[in-house]
């Protein structure tokens, strides 16, 4: 390709002497990415890869879509940044389309600039509302870096704060490949989310501002509950008086079939959290609420960066490819073939403990005899499926799921170029 790159091994000596080291990266033999194209990337040797990891379930609509860059370029000439204190239309406009493509009676946003300072203003937001100070999150969440987030964050592997928040209350998460209960779905009467109930009072003073979750845990290992578990949690944190917060940052806006997630279980949060995929790249992040939550956040606040009009221009840009193009629709289809694709593997490697999530957000959980973590399997598939041109996350406690996030744009096709190799891959390892 042209332009002058100085290469994979270059990159990790800068990495090595500029940057903080808890930056890391896949792979024992990366490549530099310099160029990516609809559903595909390219290194700086010219080899195409094939993305099923979408940065993390960022680009939605693709890399570099026409459009939403077309877009952006046209606003970034015109007016990049004035700050929220003066008037522009794209923020309000972006606001109006969010209270319009979110579930129950979530209307009134704040903008900022990633997941992690979203789910902070979510969390202020139901202090503020209801004068309390605790929360319940769930084990193998993850919400976000800043001090806070990382104390709601139940994944060690993320905690890496010595002195992490008090009056934070975890809860074991629906789990069902490994129930905490030693249950199993439906005979274990949703167990889980009983548990709700009892850690509200046992391991709370009573004063429990709200609950997070995500409806699919990402970084957790794709956990997927089962039907009917946010309905029953909801109904308990209801009559405690207790809001819920969906962290919908990996899950939002297409991914699983439904414009977001915890739709797919008809529940209606009062606080929603997003972003990665609202901008399809560009940084964003959002918390959204009831009006009657919103409405006690009155003292001033603000975010330099949030909602600025070049991120609200590639946000607004973005949710209309996701409607014009049908990606929500496309994503249901293509996610149900993909997973009934992985099952056949899992009925040929006994490699494959589980399949789970929906839409294009899938995981496949690899295991060792008793379920134990296969984990340097795991990273052989990682590195396989990159030599062979194919882009695939990994999560997970034990970092030992592969994880399927592709763009939304990705056909049966794509799907089937992906099995072919992950079964060559399964067979060698």
């Amino acid at each position: 390709m042209e332009g002058n790159y100085i290469g994979p091994e270059k990159i990790i000596e800068k990495k090595r002497e500029y940057m903080i080291p808890c930056v890391y990266h896949f792979y024992q033999e990366p490549m530099q990415l310099v160029k990516g194209e609809g559903k595909y990337l390219y290194d700086h040797k010219g080899k195409r890869y094939l993305d099923f990891f979408s940065g993390v379930s960022v680009v939605g609509a693709g890399h570099c879509h026409p459009y939403i860059t077309e877009k952006i370029c046209q606003q970034v000439k015109t007016l990049q940044h004035t700050t929220t204190i003066y008037l522009t239309q794209p923020i309000v406009d972006l606001a109006e389309k969010l209270a319009q493509v979110t579930p129950g009676s979530l209307k009134k946003s704040f903008f900022c600039s990633s997941g992690t300072e979203a789910n902070e203003g979510a969390a202020l937001l139901a202090k503020l509302y209801t004068g309390n100070s605790e929360f319940l999150s769930l084990r193998n969440g993850l919400h976000g870096r800043t001090h806070f987030t990382m104390s709601l964050t139940g994944l060690s592997f993320w905690r890496t704060d010595p002195n992490p928040v008090g009056g934070i209350s975890f809860i074991p998460n629906a789990y069902c490949f490994r129930c905490p209960f030693g249950g199993t779905y439906p005979e274990c009467d949703l167990a889980c989310a009983k548990e709700v109930e009892a850690v509200i009072q046992t391991s709370t003073s009573g004063n429990v501002a709200a609950m997070i979750a995500e409806p699919i845990q990402g970084n957790g290992g794709i956990i997927t509950p089962p039907p009917g578990y946010f309905k029953a949690v909801k109904e308990i944190l209801d009559r405690y008086g207790i809001l819920l917060i969906v962290d919908e940052i990996q899950t939002g806006f297409g991914r699983t079939g439904k414009m977001f997630a915890i739709e797919n279980w008809e529940v209606d949060p009062q606080i929603m959290t997003v972003a990665k995929a609202l901008a399809n790249g560009t940084p964003v992040g959002a918390f959204i609420a009831e009006s009657q939550v919103a409405d006690s956040y009155t003292r001033p606040g603000a975010s330099t960066l949030g909602g600025n009009p070049v991120t609200a221009t590639a946000s607004l840009a973005t949710l209309e490819v996701i409607e014009r193009e049908n990606l929500v629709e496309q994503a249901a289809r293509v996610g149900s073939y993909f997973k009934d694709k992985l099952l056949e593997l899992q009925e040929k490697y006994l490699l494959i403990g589980e399949v789970r999530g929906m839409g294009l957000m899938l995981g496949a959980e690899l295991v060792r005899e008793g379920k134990e973590p296969a984990m340097e399997e795991t990273d052989k598939i990682l590195e396989h499926m990159k030599n062979a041109g194919f882009i695939i996350g990994k999560n997970g406690q034990s970092r030992n799921v592969l994880g399927f996030q592709p763009p939304l744009i990705i056909t049966e096709r794509d799907v089937d170029r992906l099995i072919e190799e992950l079964d060559r891959s399964l067979s060698l390892v």
